[in-house]
């Protein structure tokens, strides 16, 4: 697969066929030192920066181009969520299956298409033209890497950055942020024929959540939206005959702004007794009259994108620069049963990048 005409195809395969599932930094290391060989086979003028995290990788390719030029960054996840009871896929998950003008399998719509569209146009373009790659890990969990690599954008100036995530090869403008919080109820254990005698720890998160609803002071933008609230998993109690000191819900909310009000809210309750921060993500915006914005050659979407990206992490690294949510796939199929990407997005979404870079003033 050289990097000359690098076979798109293929190396998507080879990238879907890879089990990279959030927290697995080795497997993920692994794939994005793949696409880096087989994009240096044919364009070895790119310099290569790999993060010093072990647990959450990443890795930027760059034109070896004057530091002081702007640079136009196209940021990549390769992690995927689980393949949930793979047998009840039509096809194996990883088995990267090309059939009716598509590929089959976990990550291709999320994001792998949009890391092979990428990595062909970082490799077909002008070495003198200021680009970046940078392929990140963990961002199913929290953008992570990108985390990680953020302080190494500091060392490049950065003009715009484009995150392929699946769009459908149409322009989205942000995003809302994410906020994800462990809420703990504690109790008193006890027999459980003689549950008067402890205090059930389930009982009081089970009226914590009855009354969320209506109550979380929930907030809603012209542009992102409402934010919105999930009880994504529940926990609580070890065996049916012991009153249950402790109990445990994830929450997934969704938010246009400060997330300080709606942690406040959660830790005020007087059932709470321990509310921890697991993902603090902040929304993403950019104007749809920004000049880059406006001569990109793909239509511009209303609406927001329903997911968060690492867009969250990395717009306070990047200065303002715009950031735009925009490559192959289709969002209904992300983290579901039998995922795909259409390969007629995948080389469009090529050429679309292929013609920004050549575009790119620097």
């Amino acid at each position: 697969m050289a990097a000359a005409g690098l076979d798109r195809v293929a190396l998507l395969r080879e990238l879907v066929g890879r089990v990279t599932v959030s927290g697995d930094s080795g497997a993920q290391r692994d794939a994005m030192g793949m696409v880096t060989e087989v994009v240096r086979e044919g364009a070895p003028h790119l310099e290569v920066t790999t993060g010093p995290d072990r647990h959450h990788p990443w890795t930027l390719l760059s034109t070896p181009t004057d530091p002081a030029r702007s640079r136009l960054l196209l940021a990549c996840h390769v992690d995927t969520v689980p393949a949930a009871d793979p047998g009840s896929w039509q096809r194996d998950p990883f088995g990267a299956d090309l059939d009716g003008g598509r590929v089959w399998g976990r990550g291709t719509s999320d994001m792998k298409a949009g890391v092979v569209a990428a990595a062909a146009a970082l490799a077909a373009a002008d070495p003198e033209t200021p680009l970046a790659l940078l392929l990140t890990s963990d961002e199913e969990i929290g953008s992570h890497g990108a985390a990680a690599a953020a302080a190494a954008l500091a060392g490049h100036r950065v003009g715009a950055v484009v995150i392929p995530e699946a769009t459908g090869n149409q322009v989205v403008l942000g995003h809302r942020g994410a906020l994800w919080l462990a809420v703990r109820t504690a109790g008193r254990a006890a027999h459980g024929s003689t549950p008067e005698r402890g205090h059930n720890a389930v009982l009081d998160l089970v009226a914590l959540l009855a009354r969320v609803q209506g109550a979380l002071p929930l907030r809603t933008d012209p542009f992102l939206g409402s934010e919105t609230w999930n009880p994504g998993v529940v926990a609580g109690g070890s065996v049916p005959n012991v009153v249950p000191d402790g109990a445990e819900v994830l929450v997934d909310m969704r938010t246009v702004g400060d997330g300080r009000q709606l942690l406040a809210w959660w830790r005020d309750q007087p059932e709470v007794s321990d509310v921890e921060v697991r993902v603090d993500l902040p929304p993403v915006r950019t104007a749809a009259d920004d000049p880059w914005v406006s001569a990109l050659p793909a239509p511009v979407l209303a609406d927001p994108a329903t997911y968060f990206t690492d867009a969250s992490v990395l717009a306070p690294a990047v200065a303002g620069a715009p950031i735009v949510v925009w490559g192959p796939g289709t969002p209904a199929v992300m983290h579901a049963r039998d995922e795909y990407v259409e390969l007629a997005e995948l080389h469009r979404a090529t050429a679309l990048f292929a013609e920004v870079a050549a575009r790119w003033p620097g």
